[in-house]
């Protein structure tokens, strides 16, 4: 038995234990922060970048340089309604900009102290949540999913770490999460492609998390493991040598939908819940498929039809192909220095793109190398 197959297999019954043990019993309260990333996370980067170390210090300067890190940022809203359409949008762009920059300026307070970043992911957090009643549009789902998971990260980070934002007006954000983002999403999109099922399951974790709502928070776990859409993880992944249910669309969806899976697993990661593991590290699967193909490699590919029935595919598709998302220092981090599960072509991935800069519109966090390089610890236990 060869080395790597020893270390899937010791990391599927350590996968499986976590998972019991965090099942049994009462839930725990929420960790706050822990969304994308803890108050242990933002200390490791701070000393990080003191010290100068590589590739912190490369990853803190794309961040720092990028116009919606500016803690002089001019709000692009706020708006009563968002429409996100195929034929009709309006303010999208521009609410995707603001939680953008809410979400980066809060990075910016928690790492460099500096307070006018944390008035600035206030302001814009105090606005929207005081104005938006309403996401709108054919698309609207993926409105609420993107541009909301920006809004709550930014709002998580704030609760815990700066006392300038003011109990009443996180209350409104919750408000506006609970009555505006979250019945978007509550549903999923089981007729669309699966990077729209996955943004739901990433944004209403986070949702439930911020809000301290377990309900919901559970709610998209339970559709991670057994949803009955696209964006399910063995839906998404859709078998063991890791081909994706969008692999026959395009690349940049795929990119998409798997980076989506993944920041739904470091949030659940963070609150104690191991979905990386998950059928037998079906998603490290996924992103090692994706990323031999992407950097050049051939790749099995079986037809497949999706589980709308409209979505056909016979080959792989080469559209976007080598055009690299900034999505894979979290899963190599996660995999390789976090567990010590090797990770060949997701790591190749990271290094030929790092610095990992900004993600395209409100798709992923961005800035991974900064945000999720981590120095290696073998298996980490909890």
């Amino acid at each position: 038995m060869n080395n790597r197959l020893n270390l899937l297999l010791v990391a599927s019954f350590a996968c499986a234990t976590l998972t019991q043990l965090t099942v049994a019993g009462e839930p725990k309260a929420f960790v706050h922060p822990g969304l994308l990333h803890t108050q242990a996370d933002l200390e490791r980067m701070k000393a990080m970048i003191a010290q100068q170390i590589e590739p912190w210090r490369s990853g803190f300067e794309r961040l720092r340089s990028h116009a919606e890190s500016r803690a002089d940022w001019r709000l692009r809203g706020p708006f009563h309604s968002v429409v996100r359409g195929s034929k009709e949008s309006h303010h999208i762009a521009e609410m995707d900009q603001d939680a953008n920059a809410a979400y980066q300026n809060a990075l910016m307070w928690c790492i460099t102290g500096k307070e006018l970043h944390a008035r600035k992911a206030a302001e814009i957090l105090n606005a929207w949540s005081a104005t938006l009643e309403e996401i709108a549009g054919r698309d609207r789902i993926l409105g609420a999913s993107l541009g909301g998971f920006k809004f709550v990260n930014a709002a998580e980070l704030l609760r815990s770490t700066y006392p300038g934002w003011l109990p009443d007006e996180r209350q409104r954000c919750v408000r506006m999460f609970q009555t505006v983002f979250y019945p978007v999403i509550k549903d999923f999109a089981t007729f669309a492609n699966g990077n729209w099922d996955t943004g739901c399951i990433k944004t209403m974790m986070a949702i439930g998390v911020f809000c301290d709502d377990r309900a919901i928070f559970d709610r998209a776990v339970a559709y991670y493991r057994n949803g009955s859409g696209n964006g399910r993880l063995t839906h998404y992944v859709i078998n063991e040598q890791g081909q994706c249910q969008e692999s026959g669309r395009d690349q940049q969806h795929t990119q998409l939908g798997m980076a989506h899976l993944a920041e739904a697993c470091e949030i659940a990661w963070n609150q104690g819940v191991d979905l990386y593991c998950a059928d037998d590290n079906r998603l490290l699967k996924g992103f090692e498929y994706t990323a031999q193909y992407n950097l050049g490699q051939e790749v099995p590919f079986v037809p497949y039809t999706d589980t709308t029935g409209k979505n056909k595919a016979k080959v792989i598709s080469p559209e976007g192909r080598g055009n690299l998302r900034p999505i894979w220092e979290m899963v190599w981090n996660h995999y390789e220095n976090r567990r010590g599960i090797p990770t060949p072509y997701s790591k190749q991935a990271a290094e030929k793109i790092r610095p990992e800069g900004a993600a395209w519109g409100a798709d992923h966090p961005g800035f991974g190398t900064l945000l999720f390089t981590r120095p290696r610890q073998g298996a980490e236990s909890r």
